[in-house]
């Protein structure tokens, strides 16, 4: 008896609490779906769509991204018709923005055999799609779905870019895995990401959300792998050059280079005589 009372009081509370939460959030399944019909329709990895078919498939994905945002935004007053078409006029820039990341990428990478190829398979280009896609919605100011998307392409590539950082063109991540970069984060054009980057704050406070909490880098930079840069104030001057493992806390000048100045040092080691002389079997 007293277990079906517990039940009955979890039920209550699930039933009270899902429908509160329902109601201000869109369907995850939903807005993957949607991204992924998107993310197909601008770069076709699996098949061409016919001539006559590509206005369906764009007015599809638009009534789609209505729907979604009618599901959760119908009370709060959001012109979703307007935003929607606000979206969809922008994507032609998005997508040759993204065309412009890709050659960048292709350009700097001598593993690359064509834009195609980095458009299609590497993790640090879909991220990079992803952001720009989530950061025109957050620019509309619509709220959660931009989250939704970016987490889901942070789960694929481990690469995590807050919707809200603003990343100029064209932009590099190379290998990507382990990447932050954190929401007010200013990017600069024709910068380059290496994996295990973290572009994060000095301290994490709620009563900061309004502040500049992550570091300006500006254009021409390139950082390398495993660097950590933190801090609101702290500026990354153009035309610099941060190498790995860097942990700074401070502004660097134009045209610097920083380095990590530990030392690596190599010996020989000894092989012991039996093992040098061995024949083996």
């Amino acid at each position: 008896m007293n277990n079906n009372t517990n039940t009955q009081s979890l039920i209550s509370l699930l039933r009270q609490t899902h429908n509160a939460e329902w109601e201000a959030t869109p369907s995850s399944h939903d807005a993957i779906a949607w991204l992924n019909d998107l993310v197909q329709f601008l770069f076709p990895s699996n098949h061409l769509p016919k001539k006559s078919s590509y206005e369906g498939i764009l007015k599809k994905n638009q009534i789609d991204l209505e729907n979604i945002l009618l599901s959760y935004l119908e009370p709060s007053g959001l012109d979703i018709l307007g935003v929607v078409s606000d979206f969809y006029n922008s994507l032609e820039n998005i997508y040759q923005n993204l065309r412009l990341d890709a050659s960048k990428i292709y350009e700097y990478d001598p593993a690359a055999t064509s834009v195609n190829e980095v458009i299609v398979s590497y993790p640090g280009f879909y991220a990079i799609t992803v952001y720009r896609i989530a950061h025109k919605l957050t620019q509309l100011n619509i709220p959660v779905l931009p989250r939704i998307v970016s987490e889901y392409a942070h789960g694929k590539t481990g690469v995590d870019i807050h919707p809200n950082a603003k990343i100029g063109v064209p932009f590099m991540i190379d290998h990507g895995t382990g990447i932050v970069i954190g929401e007010t984060t200013v990017i600069g054009k024709n910068v380059s990401i290496y994996q295990g980057v973290t572009l994060g704050a000095l301290q994490v406070a709620k009563n900061l959300a309004d502040i500049k909490r992550h570091p300006t880098v500006e254009d021409n930079v390139i950082i390398y792998a495993r660097t950590t840069i933190l801090g609101g104030d702290t500026v990354i001057g153009k035309d610099s050059i941060i190498g790995g493992s860097v942990f700074l806390t401070k502004s660097i000048e134009p045209n610097s280079q920083v380095f990590n100045t530990h030392q690596l040092r190599i010996t020989n080691r000894e092989i012991p005589a039996e093992l040098n002389n061995s024949t083996g079997l």
